[in-house]
Formats: structure tokens, C-alpha cells, sequence
């Protein structure tokens, strides 16, 4: 006679021993499948990843015994300005719901190590908010297992739809900066901005080729430099840019931080700002009001994107669906005192 093992409705009596035996694997291969384990073939994972779908397993039990009142916002780098922002957007929504803040960052990398995410796991967050930094698709099964919601705070504006992600519109914020560099009458642009691998920094560098493609003039492709968003990138670079017999006569820079460093290079080949060289930056920090001149920027929303992502996550902690799994928010210009029309030719 074959033994039966009822499923019943989904995820309701469904165990791991169940999964193995709907499956055709051991226990064991169950257990490491839901903990996140590389020794398991494609195959076999994905039989079992099929079935755990079916029945909707979830480790209830455990995570409501066990889980904390706290959320992780885990970075992928500091950068003190555009860290604080995001942090400030975070806990404006946790202390009024009374969640506990852990923040944590990978070092520069743009994924968790598996041992970092088992380390996390045995904490029993809320939630997890990852800002610019991305899970496989096996770690994402591993919290979806676990129970433990995730939210992206990210300016790629590239992760699946299956994940819940916050970000902006840098397309336009590219655009934007070049329109408005334009319309002043500058011709010779730089643009210097982030990381090539970046798919923000791409895209703001295509919204500013887009604006001199409507305006109708050629970008000198040698002006369009890429780099980390750092100071030291923007001097670097705005150093390379000021010192050709051609130089550009603006630059937009990738970051306000970067900004900073254009502005020092510009100091050091003994130009001025705006007379001699306009600048614009991107992310509109508070410290672009402390520059010399204050800096005209895009306005990135980042304590808006950290606080509806923070609130999304929260959301869906409680077991609330969001009604989309991405939002974008509208980037800006705001103009202050260091873009000008270029000087008359001598």
C-alpha cells in the first residue's frame, strides 16, 4: 500500500517532510534548499523551489515566536551626506511606528555574502531594507522562506518587479541639468558621472545626451567622463576636463559630492564660478547651500524614497500587499548660484 501525505490547503499542514516526499528528495535536501545551501544541482532546487511555491510554505511558527520589533537598512557603502539623508527618511517613519533601527553596510560590494545573510536571519528582523545593493535570486528565496519581508532603496531602476523597490527618475534628472545648462547658452558640456557598471549613472548621462540631441547640438563624446560619485572623482576628473585648450565651459556633475571636487579643480586652474565655469551637481544634499557659490543640483527625494520604502516594508510586515511593487519619484531642478550664462568669447 503507498503512504499518502495530505497537503491540504496551501501552506497550512505543509512540513518539510511533505515537500521532500511531493518532490521524490530527502529531509535533508529540503533543509538545505530553505536555508540557502550551494550543494544542492539546479535541477533538484528547483523542483523543490516548485513545490515550496505550490503549497506556499512559510516558517509561520518561527517567526512569530522569535522575530524583533527592528528593521535592518543595510547599505552597500557609507557616504556620509547620502547615507544621512536615508536614514533620516527611515527613522522618521520607525520612531513614530516604534521599530528599532540596525544599520549595517557591505563594504562596497553590491551583495550580501552568504554567511553575512545567515548572520542577519538569526537575528529575526522585521524586514530588511537594502539600499543599493541587490540579493540572488536563491537569497531571496532564503528571507521569503523565512518570512522576513525586503525592500530596495535604489537609484538602478533595475530590479525585478517581484521585488519592492523605491527609486527616482534619473533619466530625467540628467535631462533636467542639461536643458537648463542649454537654455543659459552653453554649448561645450561635460557631463563626469558615476560608476559605468551603474545603470543610474548611465541613465542620467542619457538623459543628458537626449536634452543635445533635442537642442540639436553634437556631444564631444571626450567631455563625458564616468567614476565613483566621490570628491576625489570630481576633482580627478574636472582637473582632466579644465586643463584641455578646449575645455568645456560647464559641467555637471554626477553627485554634489563630486560637484565639490569640480569646484576645488576649478579654484585650482584659477577659474571662476559661475563667471568662468557654471557647475551643477545631483542629489540636492544640504551642504549644496554651504558650497562657494551654493550649487544648483537636481533634487533627488531621498528622504521621501526612504521613508515610503521604509513604510512599504512595514506594510508588508503586517501581511499588506503593496499596491505596486515600484515607485519612482519625480526628480528636480533647483538652481541656486553657481550655473550663469558662459562669458562672451574674448
Amino acid at each position: 500500500m503507498t503512504e499518502h501525505h495530505p497537503l491540504g490547503p496551501p501552506g497550512s499542514t505543509t512540513t518539510i517532510a511533505t515537500i521532500a516526499h511531493d518532490v521524490g528528495v530527502s529531509i535533508a535536501t529540503v533543509s538545505k534548499v530553505l536555508n540557502g545551501r550551494e550543494d544542492v544541482s539546479p535541477g533538484t532546487r528547483a523542483r523543490v523551489e516548485a513545490s515550496l511555491d505550490r503549497h506556499q510554505y512559510q516558517r509561520r511558527s518561527r517567526r512569530s515566536s522569535s522575530a524583533t520589533r527592528r528593521i535592518d537598512l543595510v547599505f552597500h557603502e557609507f557616504d556620509t551626506g547620502w547615507a544621512m539623508e536615508v536614514m533620516r527618511g527611515v527613522e522618521a517613519v520607525t520612531s513614530v511606528a516604534g521599530i528599532s533601527l540596525a544599520v549595517s553596510q557591505l563594504g562596497g560590494a553590491h551583495r550580501p555574502a552568504s554567511r553575512w545573510l545567515d548572520t542577519l536571519l538569526g537575528q529575526r528582523p522585521l524586514g530588511v531594507l537594502f539600499v543599493l545593493c541587490h540579493l540572488t535570486d536563491a537569497q531571496q528565496q532564503l528571507l521569503r522562506r523565512q518570512g522576513v519581508p525586503f525592500v530596495v532603496i535604489d537609484t538602478d531602476s533595475a530590479t525585478s518587479a517581484s521585488v519592492p523597490t523605491v527609486g527616482s527618475n534619473n533619466f530625467n534628472g540628467g535631462l533636467l541639468a542639461a536643458r537648463h545648462l542649454i537654455e543659459l547658452g552653453h554649448q561645450r558640456i561635460a557631463v563626469i558621472s558615476g560608476p559605468p557598471d551603474m545603470l543610474c549613472s548611465r541613465a542620467r548621462a542619457a538623459g543628458f545626451q537626449s536634452a543635445h540631441d533635442e537642442a540639436g547640438l553634437t556631444l564631444d563624446r571626450e567631455l563625458v567622463h564616468f567614476g565613483s560619485f566621490s570628491a576625489g572623482t570630481g576633482h580627478t576628473h574636472g582637473l582632466q576636463l579644465l586643463q584641455r585648450p578646449d575645455r568645456p565651459t560647464a559641467i555637471f556633475a554626477g553627485s554634489d559630492i563630486q560637484a565639490m571636487g569640480v569646484l576645488r579643480a576649478a579654484r585650482r586652474c584659477g577659474l571662476r564660478v559661475p563667471e568662468d565655469l557654471s557647475v551643477i551637481g545631483y542629489d540636492n544634499l544640504p551642504l549644496a547651500t554651504w558650497t562657494d557659490p551654493p550649487l544648483t543640483t537636481i533634487n533627488q527625494p531621498l528622504r521621501d524614497m526612504a521613508g515610503i520604502a521604509t513604510q512599504m516594508l512595514l506594510d508588508l510586515a503586517a501581511g499588506t500587499e503593496p499596491a505596486t511593487s515600484r515607485i519612482d519619484l519625480v526628480t528636480e531642478l533647483v538652481v541656486r548660484e553657481s550655473t550663469a550664462p558662459p562669458a562672451p568669447p574674448r
